[in-house]
């Protein structure tokens, strides 16, 4: 998947990336690194009443030259623009989110990346407990720290993965995938849902996650968290601050 006006140094300085990419492993962290603590996740097209793009090249101006962020299919998008640029041997997956009290469809994108005979799992749009680095899927059942989040890959029956975060001493589920290949069109109809469905979480609420080395915060509708080290700190954000707010804590001006 890629789009005619992806261009690499343009992706580099959005992100803040100065190193000599190579196809290897170093590379692949440093890259989803540096895009997680710049891009923010967000839905604020959601929310402004859109049903959010698909077109590789409307993805690329928003995120790189409109300075925004987006949510799994935009950021993971313009990631695998990156992966693809630079040679990397990637696929898209579809998982299913398990933290819900029922059981919902596969509608999270995320990239499994095959390098030097070892598959890895990168994903830079699944929020709040989203991954800081690849996971290799071959590591099943170890507990993995990424920064202060701990995560742990299983296995559910002979082919499904499930992706946990350990959220206050407990392993939350976070999604479950398989590595059936699927194609970028294949996420239209699930975008479509998360875009427009009255029971989707885009939909009901405002959700604006960046990421740091020291953790994260997140405002979800009127409420902003701020997570460092580990310690919590929560405060509302009347609607009569949400835009300094999103500038000034998201770099996002609309």
């Amino acid at each position: 998947m890629q789009a005619n006006n992806f261009k690499l140094h343009d992706y580099f300085t959005r992100i803040g990336y100065t190193g000599q990419p190579e196809t290897n492993i170093e590379t692949l962290r440093a890259l989803m690194r540096c895009q997680l603590f710049s891009v923010p996740f967000e839905n604020l097209d959601v929310q402004a009443g859109k049903v959010v793009s698909m077109v590789p090249e409307e993805i690329v101006d928003k995120i790189i030259y409109r300075q925004r962020g987006g949510y799994c299919y935009e950021v993971n998008g313009v990631f695998a623009m990156a992966l693809q640029a630079l040679g990397f041997n990637y696929q898209l997956v579809a998982a299913r989110p398990m933290f819900y009290p029922v059981r919902r469809p596969k509608t999270h994108m995320a990239i499994v990346v095959h390098l030097e005979q070892q598959a890895w799992l990168c994903d830079l749009g699944f929020g709040s407990y989203g991954l800081r680095a690849p996971m290799a899927l071959d590591r099943l059942d170890v507990e993995t720290m990424q920064d202060n989040d701990c995560f742990r890959l299983s296995k559910q029956g002979e082919h499904e993965f499930l992706l946990q975060a350990r959220v206050d001493a407990v392993w939350q589920n976070q999604f479950a995938f398989d590595l059936n290949p699927w194609e970028w069109i294949d996420f239209y109809p699930a975008n479509y849902m998360n875009s427009t469905h009255p029971e989707a979480i885009f939909v009901q609420r405002l959700l604006v996650v960046l990421h740091q080395p020291e953790g994260r915060q997140i405002l979800f509708g009127e409420s902003l968290k701020t997570i460092r080290q580990g310690v919590v700190e929560k405060r509302i954000v009347p609607g009569t601050e949400r835009n300094e707010t999103l500038k000034k804590l998201f770099g996002l001006s609309l």
